[in-house]
């Protein structure tokens, strides 16, 4: 059971500040709030994973879906994000919405595997690069850090034109 309708969810969102100046080669782009509070109501409503959870938010961004985890009840939420504008305006947002128990670490997601992070996360959520701009299968290389970090389940959005990728 979700402890905030998925509506209410979605007003939040809406006032989570995005990119000032979205860098291309990271591929960055907004997570918009209907869906990020969608994904997350989805997750928690459906399979309870967020509330009392450690949630870990891969190329984070400026935190759409980390204060959406926040906000159903997540023990702690951690956001990896190597920009570090988008870590600024995440931890803004987060000040912003006085959110407690949700952080993020500037870091490279492709060296998070057989860190300290290995297994320490239940539940792992993420809009990753797709790499269609550069980079093919940035998002699989996300997904397989992904795998790495949580003990339980992975949440991720893929493109349909990514699919393909590795198969021959």
């Amino acid at each position: 059971m979700a402890r905030m309708k998925l509506r209410k969810l979605e007003e939040y969102l809406q006032g989570v500040d995005g990119f000032e100046q979205p860098k291309i080669l990271l591929e960055q782009y907004p997570t918009p709030p209907h869906i990020a509070a969608c994904m997350a109501h989805h997750m928690q409503a459906q399979h309870e994973d967020i509330e009392g959870r450690l949630v870990g938010d891969l190329g984070c961004g400026c935190g759409m879906l980390s204060i959406a985890s926040t906000l159903l009840g997540a023990q702690l939420t951690v956001g990896f994000e190597l920009d570090g504008d988008a870590v600024d305006t995440f931890r803004s947002n987060v000040v912003e919405m006085e959110l407690p128990n949700v952080d993020c670490v500037r870091a490279d997601v492709l060296q998070l595997a057989g860190s300290k992070w290995e297994k320490s996360f239940d539940t792992v959520v993420m809009n990753p690069p797709f790499g269609t701009k550069h980079n093919a299968g940035m998002d699989m290389r996300f997904l397989e850090v992904a795998l790495r970090l949580a003990n339980s389940s992975v949440y991720s959005l893929h493109k349909t034109s990514t699919r393909n990728y590795g198969v021959t």
